[in-house]
Protein backbone atom coordinates (compact mmCIF):
# COMPACT_ATOMS: atom_id res chain seq x y z
CA UNK A 1 0.00 0.00 0.00
CA UNK A 2 1.60 3.42 1.54
CA UNK A 3 4.72 1.82 1.05
CA UNK A 4 5.14 2.02 -2.70
CA UNK A 5 3.74 5.69 -1.75
CA UNK A 6 6.74 6.31 0.85
CA UNK A 7 9.71 5.30 -1.87
CA UNK A 8 8.27 7.67 -4.14
CA UNK A 9 7.71 10.58 -2.15
CA UNK A 10 10.58 10.36 0.40
CA UNK A 11 12.96 10.81 -2.86
CA UNK A 12 12.22 14.66 -2.03
CA UNK A 13 13.56 14.74 1.24
CA UNK A 14 17.12 14.94 1.87
CA UNK A 15 17.41 13.91 5.51
CA UNK A 16 15.81 10.08 6.15
CA UNK A 17 16.44 10.17 9.31
CA UNK A 18 13.56 13.04 10.11
CA UNK A 19 11.52 10.66 8.94
CA UNK A 20 11.91 7.94 10.98
CA UNK A 21 12.75 9.99 14.41
CA UNK A 22 9.28 12.19 14.54
CA UNK A 23 6.41 10.46 15.81
CA UNK A 24 2.93 11.81 15.58
CA UNK A 25 0.98 13.67 17.84
CA UNK A 26 -2.02 11.72 16.98
CA UNK A 27 -3.73 9.50 13.99
CA UNK A 28 -7.00 7.87 14.00
CA UNK A 29 -8.07 5.49 11.39
CA UNK A 30 -11.66 4.12 13.05
CA UNK A 31 -13.14 3.03 9.54
CA UNK A 32 -13.74 -0.38 9.24
CA UNK A 33 -14.02 0.53 5.10
CA UNK A 34 -10.44 -1.18 4.14
CA UNK A 35 -8.92 -1.70 0.53
CA UNK A 36 -6.55 -4.22 -0.41
CA UNK A 37 -3.03 -3.44 -1.58
CA UNK A 38 -2.70 -2.70 -5.29
CA UNK A 39 -6.12 -2.42 -6.01
CA UNK A 40 -7.60 0.66 -7.58
CA UNK A 41 -8.38 2.93 -4.35
CA UNK A 42 -4.64 1.98 -3.27
CA UNK A 43 -3.34 3.16 -6.38
CA UNK A 44 -5.27 6.49 -6.34
CA UNK A 45 -4.66 7.09 -2.46
CA UNK A 46 -0.74 6.87 -3.48
CA UNK A 47 -1.42 9.55 -6.51
CA UNK A 48 -3.13 11.64 -4.19
CA UNK A 49 -0.51 11.37 -1.97
CA UNK A 50 2.14 12.48 -4.16
CA UNK A 51 0.24 15.23 -5.37
CA UNK A 52 -0.84 16.68 -1.44
CA UNK A 53 3.44 16.51 -1.15
CA UNK A 54 4.01 18.44 -4.23
CA UNK A 55 1.14 20.90 -4.24
CA UNK A 56 0.72 21.86 -0.38
CA UNK A 57 3.95 23.58 0.68
CA UNK A 58 3.93 25.73 -1.63
CA UNK A 59 0.81 27.54 -0.03
CA UNK A 60 0.56 25.65 2.82
CA UNK A 61 -2.71 23.62 1.78
CA UNK A 62 -4.07 21.43 -0.35
CA UNK A 63 -7.07 19.68 -1.22
CA UNK A 64 -7.55 16.71 -3.86
CA UNK A 65 -9.18 14.24 -5.48
CA UNK A 66 -8.59 11.18 -7.51
CA UNK A 67 -10.51 8.78 -9.10
CA UNK A 68 -14.07 7.90 -9.20
CA UNK A 69 -17.32 5.85 -8.09
CA UNK A 70 -16.05 3.15 -4.92
CA UNK A 71 -12.52 4.03 -5.91
CA UNK A 72 -12.40 8.03 -5.02
CA UNK A 73 -10.27 9.01 -2.66
CA UNK A 74 -10.29 12.54 -1.33
CA UNK A 75 -7.01 14.53 0.77
CA UNK A 76 -6.23 17.36 2.63
CA UNK A 77 -2.91 18.75 3.61
CA UNK A 78 -2.90 21.54 5.88
CA UNK A 79 1.00 23.08 7.12
CA UNK A 80 0.80 25.03 10.86
CA UNK A 81 0.81 29.27 9.16
CA UNK A 82 3.96 30.14 10.52
CA UNK A 83 6.01 27.46 8.88
CA UNK A 84 7.91 27.62 5.26
CA UNK A 85 8.20 25.31 2.68
CA UNK A 86 10.57 23.36 3.41
CA UNK A 87 9.27 22.01 7.26
CA UNK A 88 5.67 21.99 5.15
CA UNK A 89 6.97 19.12 2.84
CA UNK A 90 8.63 17.55 5.60
CA UNK A 91 6.40 17.15 8.00
CA UNK A 92 4.10 15.56 5.01
CA UNK A 93 6.08 12.91 4.18
CA UNK A 94 6.50 12.10 7.49
CA UNK A 95 3.05 11.73 8.07
CA UNK A 96 2.72 9.83 4.56
CA UNK A 97 5.33 7.08 6.51
CA UNK A 98 3.37 7.35 9.48
CA UNK A 99 0.21 6.46 7.87
CA UNK A 100 1.79 3.33 6.19
CA UNK A 101 1.95 1.16 10.05
CA UNK A 102 -0.64 3.28 11.69
CA UNK A 103 -3.30 3.37 9.21
CA UNK A 104 -2.51 0.79 6.55
CA UNK A 105 -5.46 -0.81 4.27
CA UNK A 106 -7.80 2.06 6.10
CA UNK A 107 -10.23 4.42 3.77
CA UNK A 108 -10.39 6.86 6.29
CA UNK A 109 -7.58 8.09 7.89
CA UNK A 110 -5.73 11.82 9.59
CA UNK A 111 -2.81 12.14 11.45
CA UNK A 112 -1.19 14.94 13.47
CA UNK A 113 2.17 16.58 13.81
CA UNK A 114 3.22 19.46 15.34
CA UNK A 115 3.75 21.55 11.97
CA UNK A 116 0.97 19.35 9.55
CA UNK A 117 -2.15 17.49 9.55
CA UNK A 118 -2.90 15.01 6.76
CA UNK A 119 -6.55 13.60 5.74
CA UNK A 120 -7.89 11.67 3.64
CA UNK A 121 -11.26 9.29 2.91
CA UNK A 122 -13.06 7.74 0.39
CA UNK A 123 -16.01 9.92 1.73
CA UNK A 124 -16.45 13.57 0.30
CA UNK A 125 -15.73 15.74 3.18
CA UNK A 126 -14.35 19.10 1.90
CA UNK A 127 -15.68 22.54 2.90
CA UNK A 128 -17.43 20.67 5.98
CA UNK A 129 -16.58 21.09 9.88
CA UNK A 130 -15.20 17.74 10.69
CA UNK A 131 -16.98 17.00 13.89
CA UNK A 132 -15.82 13.21 13.92
CA UNK A 133 -11.99 13.27 14.48
CA UNK A 134 -11.14 15.41 17.29
CA UNK A 135 -8.35 15.06 19.80
CA UNK A 136 -7.58 16.59 23.29
CA UNK A 137 -4.09 17.10 24.85
CA UNK A 138 -2.98 18.98 27.94
CA UNK A 139 0.21 19.37 30.02
CA UNK A 140 0.46 17.19 33.14
CA UNK A 141 1.42 20.20 35.35
CA UNK A 142 -0.55 22.57 36.76
CA UNK A 143 -0.93 26.83 37.07
CA UNK A 144 -0.69 27.76 40.87
CA UNK A 145 -4.35 30.14 39.82
CA UNK A 146 -5.87 28.06 37.97
CA UNK A 147 -9.75 29.82 37.49
CA UNK A 148 -7.95 33.18 36.61
CA UNK A 149 -5.45 31.29 34.46
CA UNK A 150 -8.33 29.59 32.67
CA UNK A 151 -9.87 32.89 32.65
CA UNK A 152 -7.15 34.08 30.32
CA UNK A 153 -6.80 31.55 28.08
CA UNK A 154 -10.19 31.64 27.12
CA UNK A 155 -9.83 35.44 26.71
CA UNK A 156 -6.53 34.77 24.91
CA UNK A 157 -8.50 32.16 22.08
CA UNK A 158 -11.48 34.78 21.59
CA UNK A 159 -9.07 37.38 20.41
CA UNK A 160 -6.75 34.78 17.81
CA UNK A 161 -10.28 33.69 16.86
CA UNK A 162 -11.21 37.11 15.20
CA UNK A 163 -8.13 37.74 14.37
CA UNK A 164 -8.07 34.59 12.46
CA UNK A 165 -11.62 33.65 10.75
CA UNK A 166 -10.89 37.10 8.76
CA UNK A 167 -7.40 36.31 7.99
CA UNK A 168 -6.43 34.96 4.49
CA UNK A 169 -4.72 31.86 6.19
CA UNK A 170 -7.00 31.66 8.89
CA UNK A 171 -4.49 31.47 11.35
CA UNK A 172 -3.53 33.69 13.88
CA UNK A 173 -0.51 33.43 16.70
CA UNK A 174 -0.64 36.04 19.89
CA UNK A 175 0.27 36.17 23.68
CA UNK A 176 -0.58 37.84 27.04
CA UNK A 177 0.98 38.59 30.14
CA UNK A 178 -1.09 36.87 33.54
CA UNK A 179 0.16 38.25 36.98
CA UNK A 180 2.04 35.69 38.48
CA UNK A 181 2.14 32.80 35.80
CA UNK A 182 4.36 34.45 33.27
CA UNK A 183 3.63 35.13 29.27
CA UNK A 184 0.54 32.81 28.06
CA UNK A 185 1.12 32.22 23.65
CA UNK A 186 -1.91 31.23 22.05
CA UNK A 187 -2.63 29.63 18.42
CA UNK A 188 -5.78 29.11 16.01
CA UNK A 189 -5.97 27.90 12.56
CA UNK A 190 -8.55 26.67 10.17
CA UNK A 191 -8.33 24.23 7.05
CA UNK A 192 -8.71 27.04 4.17
CA UNK A 193 -11.44 24.87 2.74
CA UNK A 194 -13.82 26.43 5.00
CA UNK A 195 -14.94 30.10 4.74
CA UNK A 196 -14.28 32.67 7.45
CA UNK A 197 -17.52 32.02 8.99
CA UNK A 198 -17.30 28.14 9.26
CA UNK A 199 -13.86 28.86 10.91
CA UNK A 200 -15.25 30.71 13.74
CA UNK A 201 -17.74 28.23 14.08
CA UNK A 202 -15.17 25.24 14.59
CA UNK A 203 -12.88 27.44 16.67
CA UNK A 204 -15.62 28.80 19.01
CA UNK A 205 -16.41 24.60 19.12
CA UNK A 206 -12.59 23.82 20.22
CA UNK A 207 -12.14 26.17 22.64
CA UNK A 208 -15.30 25.31 24.08
CA UNK A 209 -13.77 21.58 25.34
CA UNK A 210 -10.75 23.37 26.85
CA UNK A 211 -12.19 23.79 30.61
CA UNK A 212 -12.99 20.07 29.96
CA UNK A 213 -9.81 19.16 28.67
CA UNK A 214 -7.04 21.36 30.17
CA UNK A 215 -8.67 23.46 32.89
CA UNK A 216 -5.87 24.56 34.97
CA UNK A 217 -2.61 22.78 33.05
CA UNK A 218 0.16 24.81 31.36
CA UNK A 219 -0.44 23.74 28.55
CA UNK A 220 -3.25 22.14 25.89
CA UNK A 221 -4.24 21.70 22.33
CA UNK A 222 -7.72 20.78 20.71
CA UNK A 223 -6.82 19.06 17.38
CA UNK A 224 -9.63 18.71 14.88
CA UNK A 225 -9.94 17.90 10.97
CA UNK A 226 -10.86 21.57 10.53
CA UNK A 227 -9.46 23.54 12.94
CA UNK A 228 -7.21 23.45 15.81
CA UNK A 229 -6.17 25.20 19.25
CA UNK A 230 -3.21 25.64 21.47
CA UNK A 231 -1.77 27.20 24.78
CA UNK A 232 1.16 27.14 26.41
CA UNK A 233 3.30 29.15 28.77
CA UNK A 234 6.25 29.29 26.27
CA UNK A 235 6.67 30.44 22.75
CA UNK A 236 5.89 27.59 20.11
CA UNK A 237 5.40 29.72 17.32
CA UNK A 238 8.04 31.77 15.26
CA UNK A 239 5.14 34.97 14.85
Amino acid sequence: MLSRLVSIVLLFISLLHIVFASKPLAAVCKTVDKFNSGDQFDNNLIQLMFLLAIKAPKIGFEIASVGSGQAKVNGLALCRGDIGSEWCLRCLNKAIFHLQSDCQYKKDAIIWFDNCLLRYSNKEFFGEIDHNHTMLMRDKSNVVNPIEFDHKVIELMNKLINKAYISPLLFATGEMEIQRVGRLYGLVQCTKDLSGGECKTCLKSAISQIPTCCGGKRGGRVLGGSCNVRYELYQFFDY
